[in-house]
Order: C-alpha cells, then structure tokens, then sequence
C-alpha cells in the first residue's frame, strides 16, 4: 500500500489551492490580467487588435448557455483560445469578450477567462 506524504511539496500548495478554489466556486470573481497565465495577457492584445488569431474557431459566437455570465442578446460575446503549452490542442482555456456599449469586443473592457472550458470564469480587471 502507498502511503501519501503528511504534506504537500510547497511549490504545489499555491496551484492546487487555486485549483480547488476555482472548482468549488470560492475563487474571487474578479482577477487581475498579471495573475492570469502568460498567454492570456498575449490572446487578449489579439483580440485588441482584431488578430490575426491562431486558431479558426476564435471570435466565434459563445451562446453562454450555462448562464455563467450576465444574460445578454444572442452574439454579445465571442470566445477565443488561450493556447496551453505542450498540448497540441486548442486545451480548455479561454477568454470570452462582451461587445459592450459600442458593439465591439476590441475596446469593451468586458473579458472573462477560464481554464476549465467554461464550468467557472473570473472577470478579467485591467
């Protein structure tokens, strides 16, 4: 039988934790753009300036069906790929942009990132 260890390697502790909090829905609903991974920062300047994206499935319609974003019309917010290191996939994160006042993702302020394919998302602060 294997036995686990008392404790946790230190440098899991943070990542972990976060993980939990994030599934367990006590993650703080607001994040900061500097806490989120690397290319997050570097998908929402694509979507900033309207590309070119990596991928042919972003600025797609997200129909926000699971209603964990503020209800809004149909086509209100696009979906984009933050790409995950070492997978040779599109991977489960995400960066979702409201069209806000003006109609346009580019300058709406209005970003939500999530890393587990929509089940949570934390507003994006700037």
């Amino acid at each position: 039988m294997t036995r686990l260890p008392r404790r946790l390697p230190a440098p899991l502790l943070a990542p972990i934790l976060a993980l939990w909090l994030l599934l367990t829905g006590f993650a703080s609903p607001e994040v900061e753009l500097a806490q989120l991974p690397p290319e997050a920062a570097q998908t929402l300047a694509l979507i900033r300036q309207g590309g070119p994206f990596p991928y042919n499935r972003d600025g797609v319609v997200f129909h926000n069906r699971e209603r964990r974003l503020p209800m809004q019309k149909r086509g209100y917010y696009r979906e984009y790929t933050v790409p995950t290191p070492g997978l040779n996939h599109r991977g489960a994160r995400r960066i979702v942009a409201g069209s806000g006042a003006d109609g346009d993702v580019r300058s709406s302020g209005e970003y939500w990132y999530t890393a587990d394919h929509y089940r949570s998302f934390r507003r994006i602060k700037e």
